[in-house]
């Protein structure tokens, strides 16, 4: 009987190394041996399938769109899962941009787009004229800075998201948008009728401070037409002949890496701007051209804030590092990252962080807030910290209510 068994024991093994060896014949064939998965396969063992996240996201796409009690907009609910998977990554400058942002965006960093030439702030009744562009439809309409837009086109814009306020206001070329203000003290609304058409934003502005004879530039962003325009604006109040020079990038939130750089090349002569460091440790410098200086050789200082960012940030540390201005106000923003826009399907963007940067002496200024979010550390730090007193109402770039511009025009004075 035990003779038996072990026959049947024998036959059971050499039908089930038969069976295998018949799944693994094709791999054998080919040269290379059979897998774990085919011969557990083989013998009935499933192994648990792998994790592949694009599957359980379309899974779940799915499911919302086929069982969620009410219809979803495709569109909508990709976007907010862009949107979720990059605020994911904990970095506040890694952002999924819809196509409408993303066209926000590209309009922001060219200066360009359609519209009646104003620069406006959010007001409780609409919103507010902060200045009218130099021979823009809005000024030959006759719009004026500290103007309040209660209605466009008839329509009340009272609480209104100051971004769709712009919207409505920006259109299409030699088309009439009518604008209904409050001016002054009067109660009486005045209706102003602006003709739309292609505007090239200031980002550069700049005059001589009364009879200081120092100069004052602001710029507000680095956009395309930054370098442009700074160079227009210094040949103007270069021939005034300044004793001293004040540059002006309170509440600038940075902008283009490339337009700081050349900016920077009229400055300082094939210089080192930024060294930025990638993910795998490698380094790329950028550095500023030769033979783009503007002759600039009066004292400068250089006007920051907790608003100053990113390239104005690059702007004032390089020209700090070169001794080549004095900072004067308070400490930056400390936005120490570079960013890259790559295109996505649907005219969508994403931003994303692609490295740290370090000025030219090595410093790293990358913000440092606590677990509220709170300012910890971070930023440049001015050789001169003014606070403003806001119980005084401050006027930002006028020389008599504005006791950081006050220093600074002292400072390069100082220095003559």
């Amino acid at each position: 009987m035990r003779l038996v068994f072990v026959k049947l024991g024998v036959a059971l093994v050499f039908l089930a190394f038969c069976f295998v060896l018949g799944f693994a014949l094709k791999d054998l064939g080919n040269g290379r041996l059979p897998t774990g998965e085919k011969l557990l396969a083989a013998v009935g063992i499933e192994q648990p399938k792998a994790f592949v996240p694009s599957r359980l996201y379309s899974s779940t796409f799915q499911k919302i769109q086929t069982d969620y009690y009410k219809k979803v907009d495709r569109s909508e609910l990709k976007y907010a899962s862009m949107a979720g998977m990059m605020a994911s990554l904990g970095d506040p400058h890694t952002s999924f941009l819809d196509p409408k942002a993303a066209r926000e965006f590209a309009i922001e960093t060219s200066g360009n787009f359609v519209g009646v030439g104003a620069r406006l702030s959010a007001d409780p009744l609409g919103a507010k004229v902060v200045s009218v562009f130099e021979g823009s439809p809005a000024e030959k309409a006759g719009l004026r800075a500290a103007d309040v837009i209660t209605r466009v086109d008839g329509e009340s814009v009272a609480g209104v998201p100051l971004d769709r306020i712009v919207s409505k206001i920006r259109g299409e070329p030699n088309t009439a948008v009518t604008l209904t203000v409050i001016r002054g003290s009067s109660d009486k609304p005045v209706t102003i009728r602006a003709v739309r058409a292609p505007i090239v934003a200031p980002t550069v502005e700049g005059r001589m401070l009364d009879d200081s004879g120092v100069a004052y530039i602001e710029i507000t962003n680095f956009a395309e037409p930054t370098v442009q325009q700074f160079d227009r604006v210094w040949e103007r109040l270069s021939k005034q002949g300044p004793v001293g020079l004040v540059i002006d990038v309170r509440g600038n939130p940075g902008g283009l890496l490339q337009t700081a750089v050349d900016l920077l090349s009229r400055f300082v002569d094939n210089k080192v701007v930024v060294k930025m460091r990638m993910r795998g440790g490698q380094e790329e410098t950028a550095r500023t051209e030769s033979g783009r200086l503007a002759g600039i050789d009066v004292p400068i200082a250089v006007l920051i804030n907790e608003d100053s960012a990113s390239a104005a940030e690059i702007f004032a540390g390089v020209l700090r590092d070169y001794r080549l201005a004095t900072l004067v106000g308070e400490h930056t923003y400390g936005k120490a990252s570079v960013q890259n826009v790559f295109q996505l399907i649907d005219g969508a963007n994403a931003k994303i962080t692609i490295a740290r940067y370090y000025l030219p002496s090595g410093e790293y200024i990358g913000r440092k807030v606590d677990e509220d979010g709170q300012y910890l550390s971070g930023g440049l730090v001015p050789e001169h910290r003014i606070d403003l007193d806001w119980s005084s109402d401050p006027v930002l770039g006028d020389l008599a209510k504005d006791a950081q511009l006050q220093k600074a025009v002292e400072v390069v004075k100082n220095q003559r």
